[in-house]
């Protein structure tokens, strides 16, 4: 079986939380070659959005292999060293802990891993986010594997028609539910519409087959405060049972609005963008959303295709601006500030501390 594994950190940016340089690209290269050389993984593709670093590995050792996943915590810590080097701001950001212990889960990176036997042909597509949360994929994998609007293969493909199994994490209280669409698919948006509280973590077939995984790790949550956005990942099967990729991108073609954006505190639209152009710097965003495409060919890695680096997404890009302009506008003020409850760290406590006299 061959098992994927998409792993990211933010470990330090040129400037502020812009992009990670090619430098510490380098440092991650070394150290994965090396891992790839000792046969701890089949192949890898390390891909960029905004200030993280995102690694695309493969192998065939199942998922939260401690061998795979200490490469990958070994190669963010070789970056860190470089960043620290180069004086670079954040370095180290999303490493929470001082020592690696059996996988990454719990010490700052995001994991996102599925395993299958591979098909006679294996497309599959990975979603890079920068300056937002995991909760920005509920939508559009609702959109994708539950609603025959965006995805017509629900209605005309058999091999898709009796839908998907959602696997829903919530955050506060660390459990989760399985949920069938069509079955319960109001059941379904019940939950994963509270972006706060909940999100999709893994999408299978009815069967069992796995279809989609994405990195539920709040960074907040981990380390009792503030120390970065979550910047999800997500793996996403397509073809030949599973939505085919134009049905998987359209899922995107919509901008939506997800939490995230300046200090992680600010709802903002969620702009597919290149990778070239995944470099958020407009009030720290908007937040944004990479696409790169792979075949898999007996564990190795053909491609990528930059998806989002098409025209067609020119009027996705147009609204997601107009979006960020509304709101923008609204400056410290809901809905584009958070609410209270969702805030990643706010001054609130401390002035209604000092005011609390003064309210009769």
């Amino acid at each position: 079986m061959t098992t994927l594994s998409v792993i990211k950190a933010d470990v330090g940016s040129l400037p502020g939380h812009v992009k990670a340089p090619n430098k510490l690209i380098n440092e991650v290269d070394r150290v994965l070659e090396e891992g790839k050389d000792e046969n701890k993984i089949t192949d890898y593709y390390i891909g960029r959005c905004g200030d993280d670093i995102d690694l695309i590995m493969t192998h065939d050792k199942g998922k939260n292999d401690s061998d795979v996943h200490e490469l990958a915590w070994n190669s963010f810590e070789e970056a860190t060293e470089k960043a620290k080097e180069l004086g670079l701001y954040g370095a180290g950001q999303d490493l929470l802990s001082d020592a690696f212990s059996g996988n990454v889960r719990g010490l700052g990176p995001g994991s996102a891993e599925m395993e299958f036997d591979e098909r006679e042909s294996e497309p599959f597509l990975t979603f890079l986010c920068d300056k937002t949360s995991p909760s920005a994929f509920n939508l559009p994998l609702f959109k994708m594997f539950g609603d025959p609007s965006n995805t017509a293969g629900l209605v005309l493909d058999p091999s898709l028609h009796e839908g998907f199994k959602f696997t829903v994490q919530d955050f506060y209280e660390g459990k989760k539910a399985d949920l069938a669409c069509p079955e319960e698919m109001y059941d379904l948006l019940a939950l994963i519409g509270i972006s706060s509280k909940f999100a999709i973590e893994e999408v299978k077939k009815k069967d069992g087959e796995p279809a989609a995984s994405v990195s539920t790790e709040k960074l907040n949550l981990i380390a009792g405060e503030y120390v970065g956005k979550d910047d999800p990942v997500a793996v996403v099967r397509c073809q030949s049972g599973y939505p085919a990729v134009g049905e998987a991108l359209e899922a995107f073609s919509f901008p939506h609005l997800v939490p995230g954006w300046m200090r992680g505190s600010h709802n903002g639209p969620l702009m597919p963008v290149s990778e070239e152009e995944a470099t958020p710097t407009r009030f720290d965003g908007p937040p944004r959303v990479v696409a790169l495409g792979f075949q898999l060919n007996d564990g190795k890695l053909v491609g990528p295709r930059d998806l989002f680096d098409d025209p067609s997404f020119d009027e996705t890009r147009k609204k997601a601006k107009k979006a960020a302009d509304y709101m923008r506008r609204h400056g410290p003020f809901q809905p584009h500030l958070l609410g209270e409850d969702d805030l990643e760290y706010t001054t609130l406590p401390d002035v209604q501390d000092k005011l609390k006299d003064r309210f009769e």
